[in-house]
């Protein structure tokens, strides 16, 4: 499927992704890192220890000031980019799932009208790993639900763009989610650090904490997208009703009149507060959105203002 239009590739070819911490990943890339090594820009001066290569000592400072000091180089790395995405049966809702998509759409409908939650986050991974390759970082994938049941290798240069795209189209809706469980696997088996963007709606119920925690820990630079339906926030509904969890299958038998939506918006507002807090205290960046946002939109400003690329 086409996840993204050519003419929307090009614009993103003018990006790069941002690092607050730019990970070592051991090899040699086309981003400047905060380390201080042996690269071929100059950057800074120390005193000369006891051992430091003769080659590095600046003469020149030597003869106007009779002491030794050794040249710091500024080290090229790329980033470790892992896009992890949700892909959990919560994800599958549709704001509008009868409409058709537009004649000659890809996957989703369109730049501008998903249909689903995950269709609305795969391009926006899809997106972001673009901008990673076109930038020679190292980019790699994977989708989850209880569990990581699909991955994709980190990859580099623009030539894994389909493999990357080929991917991300093929993820669909599965089972219930485990965000703990998942994070567990992942951080387990992901042998380099860098940049994680997790795109999720977090309706999740076993919570979210504890998998957020797991990934800073593990020393992730933890980018989060909150992928969320105008529904999710304001429930088009009225009257007796029965609803069933889209995961769990539980049904319960509600009255939805004007007391049980202020009260649903109240709690809305409240667990939307505190998970601002605590991504806040554990560092953790946070980026909410719907899918009614324009994706052009939320990749070219949103992303921006966000601290993600540039």
């Amino acid at each position: 499927m086409r996840l993204l239009e050519p003419e929307f590739l090009r614009r993103l070819e003018t990006l790069t992704l941002l690092s607050r911490r730019m990970a070592r990943s051991g090899l040699r890339g086309e981003r400047r890192s905060a380390t201080l090594g042996r690269g071929v820009e100059y950057a800074d001066y120390r005193s000369y220890q006891a051992g430091d290569d003769y080659r590095y000592i600046d003469w020149n400072i030597y003869s106007r000031l009779d002491r030794l000091f050794v040249k710091l180089f500024s080290e090229e790395e790329d980033i470790n980019v892992h896009l992890l995405i949700d892909r959990s049966a919560s994800m599958g809702f549709a704001s509008a799932p009868d409409a058709p998509p537009p004649v000659g759409a890809g996957r989703g409908g369109g730049l501008g009208l998903p249909f689903t939650k995950l269709d609305y986050a795969v391009r926006v991974a899809a997106a972001i790993g673009y901008i990673g390759l076109v930038n020679l970082d190292r980019v790699g994938a994977a989708g989850f639900d209880r569990r990581i049941t699909a991955s994709l290798g980190p990859g580099r240069g623009r030539a894994q763009t389909q493999h990357l795209f080929r991917f991300l189209g093929a993820l669909a809706p599965g089972e219930r989610s485990d965000l703990s469980a998942a994070m567990r696997e992942y951080v387990h088996t992901t042998r380099r650090r860098g940049l994680l963007v997790l795109l999720s709606d977090l309706l999740m119920p076993g919570g979210y904490a504890e998998g957020l925690k797991l990934a800073r820990a593990h020393h992730f630079d933890l980018f989060l997208i909150h992928v969320l339906s105008e529904e999710d926030l304001t429930p088009p509904l009225a009257g007796d009703l029965r609803l069933i969890d889209s995961e769990s299958g539980t049904a319960t038998e509600v009255t939805v009149d004007g007391p049980a939506l202020r009260a649903y918006l109240r709690a809305r507002d409240r667990y939307l507060t505190e998970l601002e807090q605590f991504c806040l205290r554990h560092r953790i960046e946070y980026l909410r959105t719907t899918t009614a946002t324009p994706f052009t939109d939320l990749i070219l400003r949103y992303l921006r203002v966000g601290g993600l690329i540039a």
